[in-house]
């Protein structure tokens, strides 16, 4: 179980920053430059949202995510 936060804990980095370096994008792109299981990046969008992390915007059927200015 240790394993597997630790797996989670490393993919929320990787999603924060890569959000840092590019700024805004789909969940789809997101994942496609996290590079991982879409199982372990929606737990890590979990973790990242659960810590008021990130922020989520939708235009249509299009969800954004982005960084929280903090």
């Amino acid at each position: 179980m240790q394993e597997q936060y630790y797996g989670i804990g490393e993919t929320a980095g990787k999603i924060y920053k890569t959000l840092e370096r590019k700024g805004e994008m789909t969940l789809a792109k997101l994942l496609k430059e996290v590079g991982t299981d879409e199982a372990l990046f929606n737990q890590a969008i979990g973790w990242l949202a659960r810590e008021n992390n990130i922020n989520f915007g939708k235009i249509g059927r299009i969800v954004k995510v982005s960084l929280l200015k903090g």
